[in-house]
């Protein structure tokens, strides 16, 4: 007994030290190991409904998809695996949901750490983040605000399943996958036909909906709320950045998906007015990070693409379920360029001033973001000869881990399927890495070269 004991105090003394002085290595291996993990699982023949073995680069993909919370798929969900495939791909999506937040905030930790007292105690006082060094509390709030979420939504789909004639069982399975999916962004649907046969059924994509909102936001976002819910005013920066980008985005996006598909008699132009807004009004949540969709994307018209192209690379928000170059990342080169144009020495937001090295990131996070989706879609196109419109759209949701798709996933063969896998883990892990790799590296120089300003643009 003392034996374990010391073994496991060693553990977590060396898991500590990883995770504050090397948390991009704890981030690609943590995530490595789980997708392998989940890949066993998934090739054993109980996990698929006709009970043969999976082939294993359909198990591998649907297990990075699921642990990276993507929502591609290259068999279909509902009819392929059984259920006790779903139940491993439900796990594997809470698991993936849980690494992504803690270590998010693992590498925040190991950033607060590295630098200065001075500016750790400013950086506390914005974040109001209290309990910096305590792990165990932030795993604890972290797994309490997405449990309960996930079980709130489930209790609200049970009763809706019941009228289906579902029965308590299927029900029920179907309810708590949902909720885990929402919350955690994956777009994985239970349902043979996903979530059309429910377009107008606000029962349905209301609680799904509300879901993947509140997982994209992202946890800093939502304690931060929760603790100041009564002074909005005192809330973070980084909160008000958050909450004014989404909010933005989500009626862009619903704007212009109306003004593109209302018309469309393949996807919303057959439906009511009601319908159509309700409709719109979800996809434009989804068209981001959620991955869920009320309608056939691959009958959408190239326009919409175009559109959630842009919206997926964007994604939500630091520290969430949501991939993409995050919302945050977009407000600061959009303020940048504002203080730019109005020829202001400081980006400012909310009478507080947004430091250079923070532009610097964001930069950086956007072009290794580019540089991923142009030479994947490349060699994607290479590898299928698919033509450019459907192959950025499926190498731009892998990499942003969104989920959706033109419906080209399960034609493709295991060397494009293999690039995508590839994408989805660039995808889950680089921006985190990248901007925790940034922060910690920061080096004060002595010396410094004579300023000058070459011509842009």
């Amino acid at each position: 007994m003392a034996s374990l004991r010391t073994a496991r105090d060693a553990f977590g003394e060396w898991f500590d030290r990883v995770a504050l002085e090397s948390p991009a290595r704890l981030t690609l291996g943590a995530f490595a190991i789980t997708i392998l993990l989940f890949t066993g699982l998934l090739s054993l023949p109980a996990a698929t409904s006709s009970g043969e073995r999976a082939p294993f680069i359909d198990a591998l993909f649907t297990s990075t998809s699921a642990v990276c919370v993507t929502g591609l798929v290259t068999v279909d969900t509902g009819t392929y695996w059984s259920p006790w495939g779903l139940a491993i791909i439900g796990l594997a999506i809470k698991v993936g949901g849980l690494g992504i937040m803690t270590l998010a905030s693992l590498a925040g930790l190991a950033v607060s750490r590295r630098i200065g007292l001075t500016q750790r105690i400013l950086a506390a006082g914005e974040s109001r983040a209290a309990g910096l060094g305590d792990l165990g509390s932030l795993l604890r709030t972290v797994v309490i605000v997405s449990t309960t979420v996930e079980l709130t939504i489930a209790a609200i789909l049970i009763p809706r399943f019941l009228t289906l004639d579902y029965g308590w069982a299927k029900s029920f399975g179907y309810s708590l996958f949902y909720g885990v999916s929402a919350f955690n962004n994956a777009g994985f649907t239970p349902d043979p036909a996903g979530l059309y046969p429910y377009a107008g059924d606000l029962w349905m994509l209301v609680p799904i909906g509300l879901g993947v909102f509140i997982g994209g936001l992202g946890y800093p976002v939502y304690l931060n709320m929760i603790r100041q819910w009564r002074s909005p005013r005192k809330w973070s920066l980084h909160t008000k950045l958050t909450l004014v980008t989404v909010t933005v985005l989500a009626f862009i996006s619903a704007s212009f998906l109306a003004l593109f598909e209302w018309t469309n008699p393949l996807t919303l132009g057959d439906h009511s007015a009601g319908k159509t807004i309700g409709n719109v009004f979800f996809q434009s949540i989804n068209q981001r990070s959620g991955g869920f969709a009320s309608f056939d994307i691959g009958l959408a018209r190239e326009q919409t693409w175009l559109l959630e192209d842009v919206l997926m690379f964007i994604g939500g928000g630091s520290g969430s379920t949501a991939g993409g170059i995050r919302v945050t990342t977009l407000a600061v080169l959009v303020l940048a360029a504002w203080a730019e144009a109005r020829g202001r020495r400081d980006i400012e937001a909310f009478g507080k001033r947004i430091g250079t090295e923070v532009l610097r990131i964001a930069v950086s996070i956007t072009l290794m973001g580019l540089f991923v989706v142009i030479v994947t879609t490349g060699v994607f196109m290479w590898q299928t000869d698919i033509p450019l419109d459907r192959s950025l759209y499926e190498v731009v949701s892998a990499y942003a881990t969104c989920g959706l798709s033109t419906g080209i996933t399960g034609e493709i063969d295991s060397d494009a399927k293999m690039t995508l896998i590839i994408t989805m883990y660039l995808g889950r892990v680089g921006s985190l890495t990248l901007a925790s790799a940034l922060m910690l590296n920061r080096q004060r120089r002595v010396i410094r070269y004579p300023s000058e300003r070459p011509l842009i643009g």
